[in-house]
């Protein structure tokens, strides 16, 4: 007499998730791409040393009386700590202390740079590339601002610089989208593609998995203990609770990485001002959480698929032609995904996000970048919950029969005699 399924169904899970994350493989990938991480924030700044700071330092020469006052300001906005030069003395001063690398250099601006922005910075080394854009903008801006305000009418300025395009959306209040255009679309595509990216790797780690004890004849004697359908159960939760592991160290660490990393590279903040808008492109809790919905209800789905393929096929060639359908399945939807995030309430985007193979990474699309009726959130969700009920029940079936069936693959009406028979 068997083991209930209470009993066994968790010592799959758990024979399947150890005797993965104790692979070289998985230990190196998922420390790996940590430790890559942080490479990235720590050698820039190991490699910049004590010279960050001094580079922040400059001193300002003004030998137009009518720039410094309007320059400062612009500059320390920039990021550099600005030190105002009163005359001849102090800027031979000035001149000797970036001699000795005390400070980034001097900036002299004069007459000019009131014709054509052109000003001198001088230095032992020349400032970094970002901080030389960030020197000729602020000046070019002064200029600009100092030459308008005496010659013409300085509303030209805001002209010049470029208007800006204000929304107006029409309707109620709460029907208006509160997330930021380019904000819900970053959040829209990226996450939508790492959706994609975790389901083909953990729906091929599924098959892999069944194709190594179909081949390595392991599943023959597991089969004599438990029922099929619980060892296919075992190994998809298994296999999802690999990956959920490696998911969570590798954000955990990204964020007691940029925790660390970004406070030591506050002194190029001023340089970089599209982080000051960073939090607007940061997932909302609901976001994050329809997020985790589509990602296990997706997972269920397609490991179930890449179980049944794994089961019906003898070898790598096999299982590599057989899994095709199952891939385009996934790859579909994300090739669907730009124009439903450019217009998510179109027809084409609502049905789309309702077929239950394409609901993980479409719908995740459109609740990112707008507001999604709630009727269509249920029906999405339902849909997806019948669909895994639904393949899983085929793919039992197809696992039931095809885990101890060796030789020439299956065409498709032997497969749905399995699907009725077993």
């Amino acid at each position: 007499m068997s083991a209930s399924p209470m009993r066994t169904v968790p010592i799959l899970i758990a024979r399947e998730y150890l005797q993965r994350v104790r692979t070289k493989g998985f230990v190196l990938g998922t420390i790996g791409a940590p430790i890559f991480l942080l490479a990235i924030v720590l050698i820039p700044q190991f490699l910049a040393g004590d010279g960050i700071l001094a580079q922040r330092e400059i001193a300002l020469v003004d030998r137009t009386g009518v720039l410094a006052e309007r320059l400062a300001p612009r500059l320390e906005d920039g990021g550099f700590e600005v030190e105002l030069v009163a005359d001849a003395e102090a800027e031979d001063r000035a001149i000797e202390r970036a001699r000795e690398g005390e400070i980034s250099g001097v900036l002299v601006v004069d007459e000019r740079t009131l014709q054509d922005g052109s000003a001198t910075f001088r230095g032992l080394d020349s400032p970094s590339t970002l901080r030389q854009m960030a020197l000729r903008q602020a000046v070019n801006q002064t200029a600009l601002a100092v030459r308008l305000t005496d010659d013409a009418d300085a509303s030209l300025l805001a002209l010049l610089q470029g208007g800006g395009l204000e929304m107006d959306r029409l309707g109620d209040e709460e029907d208006v989208d509160e997330t930021g255009g380019l904000a819900g679309y970053a959040v829209g595509f990226i996450g939508a593609f790492f959706l994609y990216f975790v389901l083909l790797i953990y729906g091929n780690m599924v098959l892999r998995s069944v194709l190594e004890e179909k081949t390595g004849r392991i599943a023959e004697v597991v089969l004599s203990s438990v029922p099929a359908w619980e060892l296919m159960l075992g190994k998809i939760v298994g296999v999802g609770a690999v990956g959920l592991t490696q998911i969570l160290v590798w954000v955990l660490s990204a964020v007691l990485i940029l925790s660390l990393g970004v406070p030591a590279a506050i002194p190029f903040l001023g340089e970089m001002e599209f982080l000051a808008d960073l939090p607007a492109f940061l997932p909302s809790a609901w976001v994050l959480a329809f997020f985790i919905v589509c990602f296990i209800m997706g997972y269920f789905i397609y490991s179930s698929l890449f179980a049944a393929v794994g089961a019906m096929c003898s070898t790598e060639e096999e299982a590599q032609q057989a899994q095709l359908p199952v891939m385009m399945l996934i790859i579909v939807p994300f090739i669907m995904l730009l124009p439903v995030l450019e217009a998510p309430d179109t027809t084409f985007a609502q049905l789309s996000s309702l077929f239950p193979f394409f609901t993980p990474i479409i719908m995740f699309g459109r609740v990112a970048v707008g507001t999604v009726p709630a009727w269509e959130l249920g029906v999405s969700v339902v849909g997806m919950a019948a669909a895994i009920l639904a393949v899983a029940w085929v793919a039992g079936r197809i696992y039931r029969v095809g885990i101890l069936m060796q030789g020439k693959r299956p065409t498709l009406p032997e497969l749905w005699r399995w699907v009725r028979r077993a």
